[in-house]
């Protein structure tokens, strides 16, 4: 897989090095930036045969080929109402952690776009994790959970942080269970919501709600509405923006209806990322797992900093740069940094930005 995923990258190179050398002698102030390979700042020449007249018209068959809007939903609301209001209310209970303090919206917070802006978040005591906590919105879309990949969904990955000993601190799954049984809220909301269950609230079917409720954590963007079929919904940088992300290959991880986290790989990839955090291969004992996280969804990235699995990086131009150096061994200036900027801002929530 990485050698075909190396290939495609010398490809994509190629391609976008032809269309930077092309195009500079017909655009004005060409590398106006002092940028390296990344394209002038008004646009290039045609990106896979795709690009017909115009500085930013994309042929749909090669959006097709990288990205798809969002679902209107991924789970019934109204068949599963009793159980998405449960979840709901669990994942902003304090009483899920061991001294009253924490709860799932402490890291992951819902008014902050998922996140709670912090390199890496502390516990019930206040001691901190290893790695940057991720956005709750839209990660039901993911092929797996957590950076290293080790919850398979939502719902299992909602009950890990619950037995943490530094994030939540619960002794164990008996002890959540009878803390609940003891809060009298709990008791007609979980009948309600497993119905066919004499005893329904057990460990498992915490996690069965706070899922369900992530499950509808949907956020569709301007970037969806031109998937669509908007073509007004993107302005011209947001466009350039797109154009340079896809041709300078960034679409080959960042793709798909999240924008990632739809695949693993290395950081450092091309140029070595300096971290000591092994990612997947804690998971697999794989030795070519070292190194590997799932790559993030970039869906309402301009406001999840900071960034990485360990959360070092501030701002997301940095990221936008290191990530062209270390993935795909590029150097990049500040007018593709500040395009691609423009593209990553459509894709947050409507009414948000």
């Amino acid at each position: 897989m990485k050698v075909f995923l190396f290939l495609a990258l010398i490809v994509s190179f190629n391609s976008y090095a032809q269309s930077n050398h092309d195009h500079q002698d017909k655009s004005k102030g060409g590398n106006q930036h002092g940028e390296m390979h990344d394209g002038d700042h008004h646009g290039m020449g045609g990106m896979h045969g795709g690009m017909h007249g115009g500085h930013h018209k994309l042929d749909k068959t090669t959006l097709k080929q990288f990205f798809e809007p969002l679902p209107a939903s991924i789970i019934d609301e109204k068949k599963n109402a009793a159980l998405i209001t449960l979840g709901k209310k669990l994942y902003s209970d304090t009483r899920l952690s061991v001294n009253d303090t924490i709860s799932c919206n402490s890291c992951h917070q819902l008014n902050n776009f998922g996140v709670d802006g912090q390199p890496t978040s502390p516990g019930y005591e206040g001691k901190r994790g290893g790695r940057n906590s991720p956005t709750t919105l839209n990660a039901a879309l993911h092929i797996a959970q957590f950076w290293d990949g080790r919850a398979k969904d939502v719902e299992e990955q909602a009950l890990g942080p619950i037995l943490n000993p530094i994030e939540m601190g619960m002794p164990s799954e008996a002890a959540v269970v009878d803390k609940l049984k003891k809060i009298d809220e709990y008791k007609p909301m979980f009948a309600e919501a497993f119905k066919d269950e004499k005893d329904p609230i057990q460990y498992k079917n915490i996690g069965k709600a706070i899922g369900a409720f992530e499950r509808t954590l949907l956020t569709p963007s301007r970037f969806d509405d031109f998937l669509n079929g908007d073509e007004k919904a993107l302005n011209d940088a947001e466009k350039r923006g797109l154009q340079k992300f896809v041709h300078m290959g960034c679409a080959n991880c960042h793709n798909g209806v999240a924008l990632g986290g739809n695949s693993y790989k290395k950081i450092g990839l091309v140029e070595p990322y300096e971290t000591s955090d092994m990612g997947r291969f804690a998971v697999t004992g794989l030795e070519t797992d070292k190194k590997v996280f799932k790559v993030p969804s970039l869906r309402n990235i301009t406001k999840t900093g900071p960034y990485f699995h360990d959360g070092s990086v501030k701002t997301l131009d940095q990221a936008i740069e290191e990530m062209a150096e270390h993935q795909l061994g590029r150097k990049v200036g500040p007018g593709f940094i500040e395009d691609v900027k423009a593209f990553l801002g459509s894709l947050t929530a409507k009414g948000k930005e």
